[in-house]
């Protein structure tokens, strides 16, 4: 980071405000947040059907032809707070732009002027790796993790009883919901690692050191968090390798940016 100027400075002294006043500030964004997210939700409630319909797609493709191509619910109010649910999560992936807006006014009026556009890429580039990560989950994660469950099912006959694939309604979400945010997480490894990079905790020589260790690593988290077979963990794990080497080069430009700046300054 350069040094700030003498203009950011006072833009700063401007900005400071007695403990009360930044608490009302906190609430305001707070209640801000909150109603968003109630917003959200209540429309997300509203298509929470359709919503659970388009997850179960990949579901339907696997059990096509078959007559067990549904899903059950074994409790009363099962499908409808599983629906709560649908519209929980789906309101908050909708809303978290405004709360991440919200968040950014809170904080921004306390960093400098550099700081700000160092760190604004940043939170931009969260919820689209996010976004990238949930659809890499349905789009090809999960066809691959159903067909391999689903390879469990069995024939009955000559007095053995036959095993088929009944998924609940609550348990399907859950699963769903489970993977992608996983895979939304695991996907921030370049914010995580250019953010460690600008404020100088790692270069992008101990990255490039660290590779093998964190390819290593990258694979068990892929065992951990994937469904147990070896497509399942590949798909995640390629990904993620290929993310690390992004993170380096991302690391690689901000130190570049830092020098170039640094060779500016006046002596």
């Amino acid at each position: 980071m350069t040094k700030p100027s003498v203009e950011d400075e006072a833009a700063i002294e401007a900005t400071k405000a007695p403990l009360m006043e930044h608490l009302v500030e906190l609430r305001k964004r707070l209640i801000y947040s909150m109603l968003a997210f109630v917003l959200c939700f209540v429309i997300c409630f509203f298509f929470a059907q359709h919503i659970y319909a388009f997850l179960t797609e990949p579901l339907a493709a696997t059990l096509k032809g078959q007559p067990n191509a549904h899903l059950i619910y074994t409790a009363p109010g099962e499908t409808f707070f599983t629906y709560m649910k649908v519209g929980m999560f789906a309101g908050l992936c909708l809303a978290f732009p405004i709360i991440a807006a919200q968040v950014w006014m809170f904080v921004a009026p306390g960093l400098y002027r550099q700081e700000r556009r160092a760190f604004l890429p940043f939170l931009v580039a969260t919820p689209v790796l996010f976004l990238t990560g949930a659809a890499f989950v349905y789009y090809v994660m999960l066809p691959f993790a159903l067909k391999f469950f689903a390879g469990y099912e069995t024939q009955g006959g000559n007095g053995t009883l036959g095993i088929e694939l009944q998924a609940k309604v609550s348990e399907y979400f859950d699963f769903v919901a489970t993977l992608i945010i996983a895979f939304g997480l695991t996907f921030q490894l370049p914010v995580l690692l250019s953010l460690l990079g600008k404020v100088g905790i790692v270069t992008a020589a101990q990255l490039r050191s660290m590779q093998r260790y964190a390819i290593v690593g990258i694979f068990a988290v892929a065992a951990i968090i994937t469904p147990p077979d070896a497509i399942s963990m590949i798909s995640l794990a390629v990904p993620l390798v290929a993310l690390y080497e992004i993170s380096i080069w991302c690391v690689k430009l901000i130190e570049r940016g830092r020098a170039k700046s640094a060779g500016a300054q006046p002596t």
